[in-house]
């Protein structure tokens, strides 16, 4: 690994795009002014500078610099995908009736569910503006195409949530949908501002189509074994909300008919007991289907690094590379 050990690759890439960085929050500040409606700025900023990561707009900037990219719009890109996250997390506290985010009170709690729904519709539209400016139909395409997509991922949630059912293919298309779309059209957009070969633009779109699903399974995996100083959420947050996860998909699909009934009473019925999450995971640990859920992180991940080698060699890739390696370095 390039640059100091102890460094986390997103922090190494934000030093290396920090003036790109710049320019997107100063973008992001203007744009989600309004002069008829104070309320816009507000509840926008309460996220927006909660202290993200930029993780999404980061991925485009470098996708960008990585395929040779000297002009201006790889900043209004950026500043898109960093709206279109927002809005989908102001959306997503008001589905999941959520009191905090980043550690942070939730802008529905602060406010009210109305305010986020219209903040976040707002920047959806704010969004669509910054990539028009562009110029570029395709850019227009792969972006609108991501916004249906993620939009798609929730619904197909709403039904998959607590149905046990739900296959792994089903919660493959729920993470590509609420995780992956976003990652892959940031870094394909990248690409496709910059003028890359189609082999290069393709390449982008996998990498960060395969990065996006390692985030989403790491995620899942670390309710269940993370750290709460570190994640930012107690084990076992997705079990007590009856959220049907990697883990437990794989432990449901080798169930008996006393374990299946209870996944039915924890997940389905949402009755949780006294116990409830110990028994989870004595039953996660008995089938394996934890060390299979980081297995499967683990390949997605592999497929990630395997794709940047169509991309032209430099200090970035090397960041993207290991950007993969750290998503999935946390569950070890």
């Amino acid at each position: 690994m390039d640059g100091a050990p102890s460094q986390k690759p997103h922090d190494r890439m934000a030093d290396v795009l920090g003036a790109e960085l710049a320019a997107v929050n100063t973008l992001i500040r203007e744009r989600m002014a309004s002069r008829h409606a104070p309320r816009i700025p507000e509840v926008t900023a309460h996220l927006v500078e909660a202290g993200g990561k930029r993780l999404r707009p980061m991925l485009t900037l470098a996708a960008a610099r990585l395929c040779g990219y000297d002009g201006p719009y790889h900043i209004h890109l950026a500043a898109t995908v960093e709206f279109i996250h927002t809005a989908t997390l102001l959306h997503d506290d008001v589905v999941d009736e959520s009191d905090q985010r980043r550690g942070r009170p939730t802008a529905n709690l602060l406010w009210d569910n109305t305010s986020s729904v219209l903040v976040g519709d707002y920047l959806f539209a704010r969004s669509f503006q910054l990539m028009v400016e562009t110029g570029s139909l395709r850019v227009l395409d792969i972006l609108a195409n991501a916004a249906a997509t993620i939009a798609e991922g929730e619904v197909l949630q709403l039904t998959a949530a607590r149905n046990l059912a739900t296959t792994e293919e089903i919660y493959l298309q729920v993470a590509r949908g609420k995780t992956a779309a976003l990652f892959s059209a940031a870094t394909e957009v990248g690409g496709v501002i910059a003028g890359a070969p189609a082999e290069q633009v393709k390449a982008l779109f996998d990498y960060g189509d395969a990065l996006g699903i390692a985030f989403q399974i790491a995620d899942d995996l670390l309710d269940y074994q993370g750290d709460a100083g570190v994640t930012g959420k107690n084990v076992g947050d997705d079990f007590r909300e009856g959220k049907l996860t990697l883990p437990v998909i794989k432990a449901v699909a080798k169930a008996t008919g006393p374990e299946r009934e209870f996944w039915a009473r924890t997940i389905e019925k949402a009755r949780i007991e006294e116990g409830d999450l110990e028994t989870a995971l004595g039953l996660m640990h008995k089938y394996g289907t934890l060390d299979a859920t980081r297995k499967d992180a683990e390949r997605y991940a592999e497929t990630a690094r395997e794709a940047l080698t169509a991309l032209p060699q430099g200090d970035l890739r090397g960041m993207l590379g290991d950007l993969a390696d750290y998503v999935v370095a946390r569950l070890r």
